[in-house]
């Protein structure tokens, strides 16, 4: 993943990705994931998204991961935290209470720095990775969350009518990516609101992964 594009976008405060509530999707299909409080959840590229206060408000440790550090940073003070900081290889974790933020790269992070993982929570990672990155993305991701069940908010669009990200991520892609390791079903589809949906009535798909075996 390219990430001098992501930094410029978070410098430039192009980050309309960043959404001023809640994802809906997340607060209505949340008990479909079956997790209970002082279970654990995985949020990749999470930016400072609002789902990780939710979350957090449904007694989860929750641990996420992003490129921009000011980003971290404003998910803490949001929540009027102070968070220890400590180096741990090419990341730099910021942890307090139940919330555990990595800056820095998403292929940095390993097992060990986000096990046990009970479920992934995936709404505006898949859709940011370039198509070429989409299976490494896929496989780490796997890797290091040891395929666990996953909530997947993704968008499918015509891609010839605008540039990602985010990214058209279609039904087949998914299976692609996804079926060698989980039951792949698609429990919304709905059309997609703000900019995107504004300018290539794209649809917005909420897909609940379960792990095989």
């Amino acid at each position: 993943m390219d990430q001098d594009f992501w930094q410029a976008r978070w410098r430039d405060n192009r980050i309309g990705f960043h959404e001023a509530a809640p994802n809906s999707l997340l607060a209505q299909h949340f008990t479909r994931l079956g997790l209970q409080a002082g279970q654990s959840v995985f949020v990749p590229l999470c930016g400072k998204a609002l789902d990780l206060d939710w979350l957090v408000g449904k007694g989860l440790r929750v641990t996420g991961v992003e490129f921009n550090q000011g980003a971290v940073e404003e998910v803490f003070a949001r929540q009027g935290l102070a968070p220890q900081v400590a180096k741990t290889g090419a990341l730099t974790r910021y942890q307090a209470g139940t919330l555990t933020l990595y800056a820095g790269d998403f292929f940095a992070l390993t097992e060990e720095h986000i096990a046990p993982v009970d479920a992934v929570y995936d709404r505006a990672a898949l859709v940011a990775v370039k198509p070429e990155d989409r299976r490494a993305y896929a496989a780490h991701l796997n890797r290091i969350a040891g395929t666990a069940k996953q909530l997947l908010i993704g968008f499918d669009y015509d891609q010839s009518l605008m540039q990602g990200p985010p990214f058209s991520v279609p039904g087949e892609t998914v299976q692609a990516l996804y079926q060698d390791t989980h039951a792949i079903t698609l429990i919304e589809e709905r059309a997609a609101d703000g900019r995107i949906g504004e300018r290539c009535n794209a649809l917005e798909q909420a897909w609940l992964l379960a792990p095989k075996g």
